[in-house]
């Protein structure tokens, strides 16, 4: 078989004379939605996220931080009482897994006969057997958003704006590697719990205002 070589640009020339256009394949992104496995139970927050005192009820969701050489993904649950993370997973792959072990952290935190409702959005990794299994075993109550409402789940994504706004973007988190996100993240939820300073709790940081009213930071 007789094979002739051909330049790229001849190659372009030709399909421009004759209107032809390559087809490129999209890139995909990273979708929460994808493999939804079971039902999604009903919005039980209806975007009232207040709590009368800790762990009654606690919103998560996932989110991605841009690194030099990839991507982090972190998981948190966020105390409707005060704003306090409870917890959180980071990781290089936004999987069920990475859920799965946030609650996991989150639950060696509670108290005694504490049982608060994890509300989400509903994503594949808040619907697959090992999260639904892990509710059960906690006696954990599920809420989740409507598909597609970042209302509905407004206060944990307010916590990832106000991150990305005061640490990721202006500290050029997109300049290290993901390692180093990783301990950039630690430091920031740190601070967040027990420095930074909330005007709804009387100018105090979460760890302050628990300590503040007696209870257990």
């Amino acid at each position: 078989m007789l094979r002739t070589r051909v330049s790229e640009k001849v190659i372009r020339r030709i399909m421009a004379e004759d209107g032809l256009v390559a087809h490129v394949p999209r890139r995909r992104r990273y979708s929460s939605y994808e493999d939804e496995t079971t039902p999604a139970p009903g919005n039980l927050v209806n975007r009232d996220f207040t709590a009368e005192a800790p762990n009654e009820k606690w919103l998560t969701d996932i989110t991605e931080i841009k690194a030099r050489d990839g991507k982090v993904y972190l998981s948190p649950p966020v105390d409707c009482h005060d704003g306090r993370i409870v917890a959180y997973t980071a990781g290089f792959s936004p999987n069920a897994g990475l859920a799965g072990r946030m609650l996991v952290k989150a639950v060696e935190t509670l108290p005694e006969g504490a049982h608060p409702l994890v509300h989400s959005d509903c994503g594949c990794h808040c619907r697959w057997s090992g999260w639904l299994e892990l509710m059960e075993r906690y006696g954990l109550t599920r809420s989740m958003s409507a598909k597609g409402c970042s209302p509905d789940n407004a206060a944990v994504e307010g916590f990832f704006g106000r991150m990305k706004t005061e640490s990721v973007y202006p500290e050029h988190w997109e300049e290290r590697t993901r390692d180093e996100v990783l301990v950039l993240i630690d430091d920031y939820i740190r601070w967040y719990n027990h420095e930074r300073l909330k005007q709804s709790l009387g100018w105090m940081s979460p760890v302050q205002y628990r300590q503040s009213q007696g209870m257990a930071a």
